[in-house]
């Protein structure tokens, strides 16, 4: 779902202009957060995200790459950190990285999705997400940073093959960035 400072456009003709050409995700305000049951508890954590967007016109035609260091999760506790960045789940060792790379950005009527790739431990999962944009108190014709969120859910045997008991098979993602003109 994209939002703007401007409320959820009902068609693309009224959203606010992006400047085209590249933009860099601010890693300071950037990550991915994760909402998954294990043993029938909800485990949380973030994980840090960067990355590149390029604007292009029609918006349509954009493209973009997050990344994540799957060593930096973080859950709040550092024995289930080592755990989850551990062999049996991210395997922060082998896989340092998990990325989501769009293929197509579509207006829908309800909001934006972006389609593409997402990369976790060297196999590729076609992956739709719903996009939310915020552009704060920009003027409309002035966006210097735009804050994006998109929603997801993937399968937990992408991040492990091991059968965890009452390990849920969805895990809920949430990545928030902040995009800034590249200079």
């Amino acid at each position: 779902m994209i939002k703007t400072g401007y409320d959820i456009q009902p068609s693309p003709s009224r959203r606010p202009r992006l400047a085209t050409g590249p933009w860099c995700v601010d890693p300071a305000q950037s990550h991915a957060s994760f909402a998954a049951r294990m043993g029938g508890q909800s485990v949380r954590g973030r994980l840090p995200l960067a990355g590149r967007v390029i604007i292009a016109e029609p918006i349509e035609d954009s493209a973009g790459c997050l990344a994540a260091r799957t060593n930096a999760v973080s859950t709040g506790s550092p024995v289930l950190d080592r755990l989850l960045a551990g062999p049996r789940f991210l395997d922060a060792a082998a896989f340092p990285e998990i990325s989501f790379r769009s293929e197509l950005l579509a207006w829908v009527p309800a909001g934006w999705r972006a389609v593409g790739r997402l990369r976790v431990k060297n196999a590729e999962h076609e992956l739709a997400c719903q996009l939310d944009l915020d552009f704060g108190d920009a003027p409309h014709d002035d966006t210097r940073r735009i804050v994006v969120a998109g929603n997801w859910v993937i399968d937990s045997r992408w991040v492990t093959s091991h059968w965890i008991p009452a390990l849920s098979r969805r895990i809920v993602m949430t990545c928030s960035f902040s995009l800034i003109p590249e200079m």
